[in-house]
């Protein structure tokens, strides 16, 4: 994609340098303006210039959906389509089943209405992280490439949702809502 890799590259090692103080924080403090701050003056040690620096901090700054701030570089595109990929496809419902084993919620309820249930209870389940979140992931990319890869990521989580409804129910859940 003709992106400047020595943006791009110090960018993705540093972008969720500030997810420490977000997490202590319990959400108080954005991870990516703190990873910002904190990877100015990373950068200035390391001797890159102004411009360059300015360039990787708002790709830092951009990277998170819920930002204020909207990627406006190619590269700030591309670290924030890299950074939803691994929350969606095998890698992303990995992740949900280990977040919701984590925090003690059922293996599977997929009657239940995400709109009826909490984050961070036992409704929480991989199923309701797919329909709350990473089912939206698809439509947020920025760039062709991430767009494609993304769309084949999400047909795989619903062919995995799907399977999983039929070997817990016998049947796939929309025949039970029937």
């Amino acid at each position: 994609m003709d992106a400047r890799l020595d943006i791009l590259a110090p960018a993705a090692l540093l972008h969720d340098i500030g997810r420490n103080r977000e997490s202590r924080s319990r959400g108080g403090i954005c991870h990516a303006e703190q990873g910002a701050l904190m990877a100015e003056s990373i950068l200035l040690k390391l001797g890159y210039s102004d411009t360059d620096r300015t360039a990787i901090c708002h790709c830092i700054r951009a990277h998170r959906f819920r930002s204020a701030t909207r990627p406006e570089s190619l590269e700030a595109k591309i670290l924030f389509d890299a950074d939803k990929m691994d929350s969606i496809g095998a890698i992303g419902i990995g992740r949900a089943f280990l977040f919701a084993g984590q925090i003690g919620s059922r293996l599977h309820n997929a009657e239940l209405d995400p709109a009826d249930t909490e984050s961070y209870s036992t409704n929480d389940t991989a199923y309701r992280e797919f329909q709350v979140k990473m089912s939206r992931v698809k439509d947020q990319m920025l760039t062709p490439i991430g767009q494609q890869l993304a769309h084949r990521r999400h047909e795989f989580m619903e062919l995995y949702f799907d399977e999983l409804n039929r070997e817990i129910y016998g049947s796939d859940i929309s025949e039970l809502n029937r």
